[in-house]
C-alpha cells in the first residue's frame, strides 16, 4: 500500500508502521497528545462546580441548613465561607481571600499545561513536514526514488504524517481549551460573588428563599 502502510496488518503494526512513517518528530507528538488529553481530563474533574443553583440560592439553603453535602468547587467555598463568617472575624474579606485562594488556584491548574502543548503540537508538525519535504527535494535532486533512508516515498510520508498529526492533536486541544477556559471564568465569577455577599450582605442569609 501506498506510503508503507498494510490494511491487513494488525493494530499493533499499523499504529508502528504509522509512527516510523512519520520519522522523528512523532514521538515528541504522541508525547504531546498524551499530555494534552491527561491534563484535558484533570482539569475537567477539578473544575466541578457542583449544584448548578445560583450562588444567592445555594448560600441561604447552606446557611438554613438545607442543602444536600458539598460537592464541587462552588458549594465547597460556599461552606467555608460561611464558617468563617460565623466566627464574626473583623475584616473579613482578607480571612475569606486567604481562604479561597487553594480554589482560585485550583481552577487554574494545568491551563497553562494545554496552552503550550496546544501550541507546541502544530509546530512540531510543520518541522516533520519541513524534514520530509527535504528529505523529498534531496532525493528529487539524487534522481532516486528510494535510497537507504526511503527517498521520495519516505519524504512524503514523513510531510504528511506529522502534519496530520499535529493537527489531531491541536484541533480538539483548542476547542476543550475554550469551554474549560469558559468554565474556569465562570467559577472565578462565583467565587467573588460568595465573598461579596459574605461580606456586604449579611441579611441575605437570613431571609428565606
Amino acid at each position: 500500500m501506498a506510503l508503507g502502510l498494510d490494511p491487513n496488518a494488525g493494530v499493533i503494526e499499523s499504529i508502528g508502521a504509522y509512527l516510523n512513517a512519520g520519522g522523528l518528530v512523532m514521538p515528541a507528538l504522541v508525547a504531546c497528545a498524551v499530555v494534552l488529553w491527561y491534563a484535558l481530563g484533570a482539569r475537567w474533574v477539578l473544575l466541578e462546580r457542583g449544584s448548578r443553583k445560583n450562588v444567592r440560592v445555594l448560600m441561604r439553603k447552606y446557611a438554613d441548613g438545607r442543602a444536600k453535602a458539598p460537592d464541587g468547587i462552588v458549594d465547597l467555598a460556599i461552606v467555608r465561607g460561611l464558617a468563617m463568617r460565623a466566627k464574626d472575624k473583623p475584616y473579613l474579606r482578607r480571612y475569606l481571600d486567604d481562604a479561597f485562594s487553594d480554589f482560585e488556584a485550583q481552577v487554574k491548574r494545568y491551563s497553562t499545561t494545554i496552552t503550550v502543548v496546544v501550541a507546541i503540537a502544530p509546530l512540531l508538525g510543520l518541522l516533520g513536514t519541513v524534514s520530509g519535504m527535504i528529505e523529498t527535494f534531496e532525493s528529487l535532486g539524487d534522481m532516486s526514488m528510494f535510497s537507504q533512508t526511503g527517498g521520495i516515498a519516505a519524504g512524503i510520508s514523513t510531510a504528511l504524517f506529522t502534519t496530520q498529526l499535529g493537527l489531531v492533536v491541536a484541533v480538539p486541544g483548542v476547542i476543550l481549551k475554550s469551554v474549560l477556559d469558559r468554565r474556569q471564568r465562570q467559577l472565578e465569577l462565583d467565587l467573588d460573588q460568595i465573598k461579596d455577599l459574605l461580606v456586604s450582605s449579611p441579611d441575605l442569609l437570613k431571609a428565606g428563599e
